[in-house]
């Protein structure tokens, strides 16, 4: 039973990191669009905000593992 709560747990803990992402991605596509001349910083802070966003979701998924034992 401990092992299907972390399951259920870790699926949640990626709702936010995958919904942020999304963000992430729309608001760079935005942002491109309005200036192109600036693409190629968008496109590092972009790939930096994921990253970081990726992390929640890794964190989320050690969590699982750590407080289901």
């Amino acid at each position: 039973m401990i092992g299907n709560i972390a399951t259920i747990g870790y699926g949640i803990a990626t709702l936010g990191p995958g919904l942020g992402i999304g963000l992430i991605g729309a608001k760079n596509q935005e942002a491109t669009a309005r200036q192109p001349e600036v693409k190629g910083y968008l496109r590092v802070n972009m790939f930096l905000s994921i990253a970081f966003a990726e992390a929640l979701g890794i964190f989320g998924f050690l969590a699982g593992f750590v407080f289901g034992a």
